[in-house]
């Protein structure tokens, strides 16, 4: 469900109360643009985990398959490369 920021701005938090009892998420639409995604706390929780889980995979897979870095300033200058190049 679409809101704007007028609604939440004149309504406040509480309108996320309601909205939350009809729908799962709530998109904040700022000047005809969707803006911001807002979902209750709880469910927030949950796709952090997820995100985690998911980057835990990937380091377990580096490791295994030995790419990684021991090498503390060479790991941060491959880094900032790759922020140059992005």
């Amino acid at each position: 469900m679409t809101v704007t920021a007028n609604e939440v701005k004149t309504k406040g938090v509480s309108l996320f109360d309601y909205m939350f009892e009809k729908f799962s998420e709530v998109i904040i639409n700022v000047r005809g643009k969707n803006k911001y995604f807002v979902i209750p706390f709880d469910e927030y929780e949950a796709y952090r985990a997820y995100k985690l889980d998911i980057a835990h995979k990937e380091v377990m897979k580096n490791i295994e398959a030995n790419q990684y870095h021991t090498d503390i300033d060479k790991h941060f200058k491959e880094i900032e490369e790759a922020i140059k190049n992005d």
